[in-house]
This record gives structure tokens, sequence and C-alpha cells, in this order.
């Protein structure tokens, strides 16, 4: 009874910092770096509590599941999260003194941990079957490390490998218990979110469409008034006038139809198209912006493919990020464009550039309604784009650096 008890013990330490973590400070903290602070600290605590109150088998039989915190904490902390829960690990077991569990404890740290590190990366690129399949992966892995060095140095016998291979079974078990549970709170918290931005989005749909079909009535009766006062033999400043009465009626005509292709998105006629063919076409179709701005474009494509979209529609709003991307660099510059396909079915398409960048504030608000980094900028145009990436079941990932540039990535599923 009192293993049982020792054991569900172990499993509240590791259910304690989920808890907290995915309650209090998922929604409360905004950058990456301090979430990534705070959970290496809940599974550092996590991890001394294991260690210092173990499953006792017998009088020197010890069971205790650190693996565990340190392996979720490095896979989706990343290296220094990895490095300083190892640490945390060798110091504490220190304090016991040194004998063979200290040396086991380094050396399976040693041998394991670049390993785990190496596939940090790809685990958090991976999809959720993926990354439950890698996590169970390292921790069999680090416990069968750990048996083979407590063997090397007790001794390959029944009687030393029994609580290592009994660790190796619950280890994996559980590992793999904690793995599903933090994909799936991860999945509902994203979910949340998208239902949350799809009701202000609805919301917003509506009142555009009100909002636009009101007023485009008499704006369209103001300008043919006004190309009927455009006579030649009208003063110039009263033609100069009309002109720029012309063009501000015109841009509010493209601000109305922003609002009408956000509000009321059609159903696109998409087709099987070919990215690669669709890009050169695009940067043609902007070479004389490009021009005008001083900006030249670099095109890459490593890898080209079929996708199912609407070619207009893309055209749409790979132009739009494109224009961002040059507008971003008042000095000129190169726009990278790079082609190449993923191991997971998609078509990614990179689009970078050498301008102002974006704070982390910044990026997680673009594409939001009514948000923009230009003076005279609505927000609608890359709001429409996202969307329109969105219907074709594709993704879009900024990453940015203030001064440096800005990266837009957008995977498209490929049709094989």
């Amino acid at each position: 009874m009192s293993i049982i008890k020792d054991f569900l013990l172990q499993l509240a330490f590791m259910l304690i910092p989920i808890f907290i973590y995915y309650t209090f400070i998922t929604e409360r903290v905004k950058t990456d770096k301090n979430k990534k602070v705070i959970m290496t600290i809940l599974w550092g605590i996590s991890i001394i509590a294991c260690m210092s109150f173990p499953v006792v088998f017998g009088q020197n039989a010890r069971l205790e599941l650190r693996i565990i915190p340190l392996l979720l904490g490095t896979l989706y902390g990343g290296f220094f999260p990895g490095i300083i829960l190892s640490v945390l690990i060798i110091l504490y077991r220190l304090y016991f003194g040194f004998d063979i569990g200290f040396y086991n404890t380094v050396l399976v740290l040693l041998l394991s941990l670049p390993v785990i590190l190496h596939f940090h990366k790809v685990f958090t690129n991976s999809k959720r079957e993926m990354r439950v399949k890698i996590s169970v992966g390292l921790s069999f892995f680090y416990c069968l490390i750990g048996l083979t060095v407590l063997g090397i140095l007790r001794g390959f016998s029944i009687e030393y490998l029994t609580v290592p291979v009994i660790h190796l079974i619950f280890a994996v078990v559980v590992t793999w218990c904690f793995t599903m549970l933090i994909e799936s709170i991860r999945e509902i918290h994203q979910l949340r979110l998208e239902m949350q931005n799809s009701e202000k989005l609805r919301v917003i749909g509506e009142l555009t469409s009100v909002f636009a079909h009101e007023i485009r009535n008499p704006m369209q009766v103001t300008r043919g008034f006004l190309q009927l006062l455009n006579e030649p033999n009208l003063p110039d400043q009263k033609r100069e006038y009309i002109h720029l009465s012309l063009e501000e009626l015109d841009r509010a005509n493209e601000i109305i139809n922003d609002f009408l292709s956000f509000g009321k998105p059609s159903i696109y006629n998409n087709e099987r198209i070919d990215i690669g063919y669709q890009i050169q076409r695009v940067v043609n179709i902007i070479q004389s912006y490009t021009l005008n701005h001083n900006v030249e474009i670099k095109i890459d494509i490593l890898d080209t493919g079929w996708i199912y979209a609407n070619p207009q529609k893309l055209n749409q709003s790979l132009i739009n990020i494109l224009k961002n991307a040059i507008e971003s660099m008042p000095v000129g510059g190169i726009v990278w464009i790079i082609c190449t396909s993923t191991d997971d079915g998609y078509i990614k398409v990179t689009i970078k550039d050498q301008g102002i960048g974006m704070t982390k504030k910044q990026i997680d608000r673009l594409g939001s309604p009514y948000y923009s980094l230009k003076e005279s900028g609505t927000g609608l145009g890359m709001m429409v784009s996202f969307q329109i990436i969105r219907s074709f079941k594709g993704k879009i990932q900024v990453n940015s650096e203030k001064g440096v540039g800005t990266e837009f990535i957008i995977l498209l599923p490929q049709m094989h």
C-alpha cells in the first residue's frame, strides 16, 4: 500500500506543474521567454520533489520519475531549460553524496541529454501523434541508457536490474499519459482561442457588410458628380482638388472591398495549380512596384508542387505580403522568396525581407482587425490575406526581429 501511495505522490508532483502552467500562466504571461522561465521553475520543483520522495521498494531499492519532468521540460522548453534541469538533477543528487548512484546519474545525462536536445526541433515541428511517439521513444532510450550504465557499474544481475526494468516500464507508460494530457490541453486551448476569434470575426463580418452597403451608394453618386465637374475649362486648382477627391473616393472604395472580402468571403473556385509557376507570376506582376522602391526580389524554388487553391485569391494574398515586405524597407533591399516541400506534406513558401522588423507584441496582433503598422493602413489587407490562406487549409507563421527583418512562412497542403 505504501508503494502505491509513493507512486501516486510522484504522479502528483508532475500533475501540479501542468495544472499551474496551463491554468494560470498560459494566458496571463504573454512573452515566450517568460513562459519558458516559469515552465523551467515548475519542472525544476517537480524534479526536486520526485527525487526527495521516491518510491521505496525495500532497504536499498528506490524509484523516482525525474526523467519525465526533465524530458517534458526539455522537449517543450528547449535547450536552456534542458541544461538547467540537468544541472539541477546533478547538483541535487550530489547532496546525497558521491556514490554509484551519483556517477550513474551523471553518465546517463551525458549520454542521453544530447539526443533529447537533438530531437527538440523535430518535436516542436511535429504533429500530436508524432510528438507522443518521440517523447515515449526518448523516455525508453533514457531508461535503457540508465539500465545499461547501472549494469556496467554494478554488474548485470537480476538483483540490481529488477528496479531499473520496473522504472523503465513505469517511465514509458507515464510519459505516454502525460504527453497525451499536455497535447490534449494545448489542443483544447488552441480550439478555444480559435472559437473566440471566430466569434469576433462573425460580428465584424456582419457590421462590415452593413457598413459597406450603406456607404457605397452615396460614394458612387459623389464620384459621378465629381467626374462631371472634371471638365477641361475648369481652373487648374479646382481640377487638382477634384482629382484628389476622386483618388480618396477610390481609396475608400478599396477599403470597403476589403471589408466585404473579409466580412462575407465568397466561395472560392479552387483548382489544381503549380505553386512554383504561381509564385513566378506574382513576382512578374509586382516587378514594377519593386523597381520604384529600389527593392530586388530573389526567387529560390527548391521544390515545386501542386496545391488545391484559387489562383486569383492566392495571388492577392502573396502580393499583399510582398507589398508589406517591400514597404518595410524605406531605403530598399532584398526580398527572398523560397519554395520547398516539408516532410509532413506541405508546400512551404518563405517570404523574407530586410525591413524594419516587428516586436513580439506586433507579431501577435498582425492580421487582427484595424491593426496596421502603416500610417494610412487599415490592417484589412493582411487580415484578408490570412483568411485566404486559412481557406486553403494552410497556415501562416511570422518570425521577425526589430531592425533585422521579417519572415513569413506560408504552409499549403500539397496534392499528391
